[in-house]
């Protein structure tokens, strides 16, 4: 295998991301304007040295088990190139861990995109320091989702705006990664979107847990139809995101982990407002369009409120 030279340096910058929409469960996701900073050095110093600053730095682990470092192996290894011996790892952490806005996703997608920056240095010039480093966005989109577990976050993470995945009908047994196809949906330039953050956490995990394993072909149908409608609210009538963002699969069985959630969803949905449960929540998501901005409130204190923007491209790595 090849081995990244000493003194190679990329940033990494990766945004937050929404997940389902309501009903685009597993599959819609959509970029927040909130982004973790990263910064790797390789060094002729052995060992693994990690820094953290943000959301989360007391309870992440600063060894080989970190999430982001994990994903940079495995990218490291499936372009055919060996961890560093020597690496200083730096992050500075946006994105609030357990709230619903792809922390995991963002962690995983920054350490797979990592891997081909670095790899970058083995071509026949290395990459200018302060330039933009080209990597490969569908290899690092496809082992992204096969480490996230599913696609709707990261491939949002990865490609910016609002995207739709789903795995291909023949997949060749002989790929070492499972490949995910991504399409990026034309946003309507009025859509924007407002997360409403709370004080609790949840995991994802605990969440999942909750699900049936079963669901009515009544509810299945229904979901589905406004999955389709969704497509179309966001990309050219934002004045059907209300019944666009309606689901039946998801948030109603895991009303129990999240009842203040739901609770202000309830109160966003009835006052007109596109409310979901962000991802696994217990996050907030609200989709409106710029001029309704100030018209979407909690209407509480407990509540952080952010208007991220929705950025129209994911994570990038540059030379440093």
């Amino acid at each position: 295998m090849s081995v990244v030279p000493s003194g190679a340096a990329i940033r990494v910058r990766t945004p937050a991301s929404s997940a389902n929409l309501g009903p685009g469960f597993d599959s819609i996701g959509l970029a927040l304007g909130v982004w973790d900073e990263l910064d790797f050095t390789v060094t002729d110093q052995p060992g693994l040295r990690i820094e953290v600053a943000g959301s989360g730095a007391d309870g992440v682990p600063r060894d080989e088990s970190h999430l982001v470092y994990r994903s940079l192996v495995r990218g490291l290894r499936e372009l055919g190139v060996e961890p560093p011996v020597g690496l200083l790892m730096q992050t500075r952490n946006a994105v609030p861990h357990g709230r619903g806005m792809g922390s995991s996703a963002t962690a995983i997608v920054s350490g797979v995109a990592a891997a081909h920056g670095l790899a970058a240095y083995l071509g026949s010039a290395a990459p200018s320091p302060g330039g933009s480093v080209e990597i490969d966005l569908d290899a690092v989109n496809s082992l992204a989702s096969e480490l996230e577990g599913h696609p709707d976050n990261a491939s949002a993470t990865v490609f910016g705006g609002m995207t739709l995945s789903f795995t291909p009908d023949v997949v060749d047994p002989a790929a070492r990664v499972t490949p995910t196809v991504t399409v990026r949906l034309p946003l309507h330039p009025d859509l924007t979107a407002i997360v409403f953050v709370p004080e609790a956490t949840l995991a994802t995990h605990t969440a999942r847990a909750l699900l049936p394993e079963r669901i009515p072909l009544r509810d299945a149908a229904l979901n589905s139809a406004r999955a389709a409608l969704l497509v179309e609210a966001a990309t050219r009538r934002p004045e059907l995101l209300v019944p666009a963002t309606r689901d039946w699969l998801h948030q109603e069985a895991r009303r129990p982990s999240y009842a203040a959630s739901m609770a202000l969803v309830d109160r966003l949905r009835t006052a007109g407002h596109a409310a979901t449960i962000s991802g696994a929540g217990p996050s907030v998501l609200a989709l409106t369009t710029h001029d309704r901005v100030d018209d979407v409130t909690a209407g509480d204190d407990s509540w952080r409120r952010l208007v991220p923007g929705i950025p129209a491209h994911g994570v990038t790595v540059s030379a440093r």
